[in-house]
Parts: structure tokens; C-alpha cells; sequence
């Protein structure tokens, strides 16, 4: 990410001294932060200026920040990290289940949020480059006769049957499908399935292949839709009929 553009970060908790840390930190890293305690004054900060990441609490004192995320994502398709306690895995996973896109869990160390900041952002400036934008009317793909419905996020094969795709399978294909004949490599294919954490390696977008050639290819040992290229990545060589 160049150290040019300077993202805009919003930060939401009613804490002061955490407000004052995390907008320190995130400014002395080339961040521009707006920090501030309540929903009202998210609400204005939109109003106010192009937010490019939300980082938000969501135990705020008085308010229900579950309903903020929820607004949030309803309204804008802009990057959410929420902030939750330790215990609260019921909170984590009902937050990823609304849109959000990562989540930090209280106590945290700064650096470890401006990592997962850092990595939300590269993965949404990939997914703006691949993917069409979110709120695009395209239902599904088509091609070779299968069939990827984006919605229901199922994929059917030539002769009807429905086929399952693990999460990861299922963003490797979308992104496939939306850039086809065209090079993607490791590192995109990375940020669009969403294979990201410390112990992921580039070997495992590979592996990711690997298993969703052996769903859709006719002879996976000689792949011809999924096709290597060699120091460069992948390319999907199908035609793609896209169906709105």
C-alpha cells in the first residue's frame, strides 16, 4: 500500500484513553483517525468525511453496538473491524455473520490493529480491482455449463447437481469467474478467498486450487479452466457468461 494515500479510519469506543491510544498509534502510522464514543457521532463522521475502515466497539455503554454494525453494513459497504472482550465469541461471531470483516479482541496490543487494518484495506483495494462493486445486480456466473449462483452461493454442475464449496472455494471461484482470461495472482487470489493469518502461506491459494479443480474439472491433471501460469499465477481460461 503506498504510503501516499492516507486511509481514513473511524474508530467507535466510549473508553477515552482507548479512543486517545488507538488514534495516536494508528497517526503516528500514516492513518488519518477520527475517534469518537457513541453512535450519534459515527453517524456525523459520516456525514462529515469519506470513512475508508470502522473500527467499533461493540460493548459501548448505553447502545447497542451489535445494532450499530448492523446499521452499518445495511447503509455502506465500508470495512468493518469490530472490538469485542475475550469471552465474547457469541458477539464475534454474530458481527462476521453481519459483514464485518475482522475482529480484535480486547486487550489488544495497537500493532496488532493496525496489522489487521492494514490487511482489511489491501483486501478490499484487490477485491476493487477484480470484483465488480458491492450492490452490482449480477445473480450469478455461467460458464461451461455450470453454474454459480452468487446469491445462494451454490454452485451446480452440467448435469443439475449441486455441488459444495467450502467458503474459500466458493471467493476463489467468484473472483475467477469475474476476471476471466485474465492473470491473478497468488497474492490477489489470497485476499479474495480470504486465506489470510499468520500461518498462511501462499502454497495454500495451491492447495485451494488443487481441490476446487478436482470439483469442477473434467480431468484435473490436465486442467482446462483453472490454468497455471507459470511464475505468474492463474488464469481462468473458460468463457463466462455473466447472468443478472
Amino acid at each position: 500500500m503506498s504510503s501516499t494515500v492516507q486511509h481514513h479510519i473511524l474508530a467507535v469506543d466510549d473508553d477515552p484513553a482507548m479512543r486517545k491510544l488507538v488514534a495516536d498509534y494508528l497517526h503516528d502510522n500514516d492513518l488519518r483517525v477520527t475517534a469518537v464514543a457513541t453512535g450519534a457521532e459515527m453517524a456525523q463522521a459520516f456525514a462529515d468525511h469519506a470513512i475508508d475502515l470502522v473500527v467499533l466497539d461493540l460493548r459501548l455503554v448505553g447502545e447497542d453496538g451489535m445494532q450499530l454494525a448492523r446499521k452499518l453494513r445495511a447503509e455502506s459497504s465500508v470495512p468493518i473491524i469490530i472490538v469485542t472482550g475475550k469471552q465474547d465469541e457469541a458477539d464475534r461471531v454474530m458481527g462476521l455473520e453481519l459483514g464485518a470483516d475482522d475482529y480484535v479482541t480486547k486487550p489488544f496490543s495497537p500493532r496488532e490493529l493496525l496489522a489487521r487494518i492494514r490487511a482489511v484495506l489491501r483486501r478490499y483495494q484487490t477485491a476493487s480491482a477484480v470484483l465488480p462493486p458491492r450492490g452490482d445486480k449480477r445473480r450469478a456466473y455461467r460458464f461451461a455449463g455450470w453454474e454459480l449462483n452468487l446469491g445462494s452461493r451454490r454452485l451446480t454442475s452440467p448435469e443439475g447437481s449441486r455441488v459444495e464449496l467450502t467458503h474459500g472455494e466458493f471467493n476463489l471461484l467468484h473472483a475467477f469467474c469475474a476476471a476471466p482470461q485474465r492473470v491473478l495472482s497468488r497474492e490477489q487470489l489470497l485476499d479474495l478467498s480470504r486465506l489470510h493469518g499468520a500461518e498462511v502461506y501462499d502454497r495454500s491459494i495451491d492447495v485451494q486450487v488443487l481441490r476446487l479443480r478436482r470439483k469442477i474439472e473434467p480431468d484435473p491433471a490436465q486442467p482446462q479452466y483453472i490454468r497455471t501460469e507459470r511464475g505468474a499465477g492463474y488464469v481462468f481460461s473458460a468463457a463466462v457468461e455473466v447472468l443478472s
